[in-house]
């Protein structure tokens, strides 16, 4: 999903942009692939030599039941993906100037509503915060090869096309749309269209580095989302789920990614310059559902 735009995004300024991919196709024909398989400790490595930015998005759907074995799989297909690509990209001749690896605002936990979060605060606890931990540990093998790396701390991302806001869509255009457990948990968020704005300006400010949170400045409650989306999408939201029957229903999953939040301010962006151009959540939920 972010992938795709981002690859539209630079293509239409002129720039060269490959996929690194397991599929020999991609929905984008004009895109050069380079094949890997991580599973295997495969990539094209000749392929990879004289871009400038590799940017690592790769990662299992979270918003899965977690089973062992599928926790095996969200902190591998992360974890060692990175590592891997990290290991590569120290070994070739004409190295990229920087690398900008997805993590998420789950390193930082649940936190109340009232506790606003920055880069500097401390790694929370839980699966997701280990996840992130270790996912951004990942990359530190470059600062030795003089490689600039950039962690994305991405928060939910707002788009039809998958993540949250799909998933939620036909429930709330059915009009069975509503707040999750007591609705206090914090939501930060970010357009999807703004990520290409975002990833430019980490490009271009070549004095960030390390993680920078990508969300909105006005991140909001579930239950101020849900009024929101109803709103938006003309459907009354009247119905609530209780704690109780999303853990039953989703397990450790529905605790960590459902009920609980932190509410994540972008401070090194804002310090940096950067100004959003969708700030407002009932923006980005109109653009993205339009």
């Amino acid at each position: 999903m972010i992938g795709s735009k981002l690859t539209a995004y630079f293509m239409a300024q002129g720039h060269h942009v490959a996929a690194i991919t397991r599929s020999s196709l991609t929905s984008q024909p004009q895109v050069s692939v380079i094949a890997w398989d991580p599973e295997l400790n495969y990539i094209e490595i000749e392929k990879l030599e004289g871009f400038d930015v590799i940017i690592h998005l790769a990662g299992a759907d979270i918003a899965h039941r977690w089973s062992p074995e599928y926790k095996k799989k969200i902190i591998d297909s992360r974890v060692h993906s990175t590592r891997l690509l990290c290991d590569i990209l120290q070994k070739l001749s004409s190295r990229p100037k920087l690398l900008i690896c997805a993590s998420a605002v789950g390193f930082y936990g649940n936190h109340a509503p009232q506790d606003f979060l920055d880069e500097s605060s401390p790694r929370g606890t839980g699966f997701l915060a280990d996840v992130c931990h270790q996912w951004e540990e990942g990359t530190k093998p470059l600062l030795h090869a003089g490689i600039r790396v950039v962690c994305m701390r991405l928060g939910v991302v707002l788009s039809k096309y998958g993540g949250a806001l799909a998933k939620m869509r036909l429930p709330f255009q059915l009009g069975l749309g509503g707040r999750l457990g007591s609705g206090l948990q914090m939501m930060s968020w970010v357009a999807l269209d703004e990520i290409p704005f975002v990833v430019e300006h980490l490009i271009k400010n070549k004095l960030i580095s390390g993680a920078v949170n990508v969300v909105s400045t006005k991140a909001v409650t579930n239950a101020r989302f849900t009024e929101i989306l109803g709103q938006v999408l003309h459907r009354p939201t009247l119905f609530s789920v209780p704690e109780g029957a999303v853990r039953f229903l989703f397990g450790e999953m529905g605790q960590d990614l459902l009920l609980e939040g932190a509410h994540v301010m972008p401070r090194r962006l804002m310090e940096s310059g950067y100004r959003f151009r969708i700030p407002e959540l009932i923006d980005a939920l109109e653009k993205a559902l339009e």
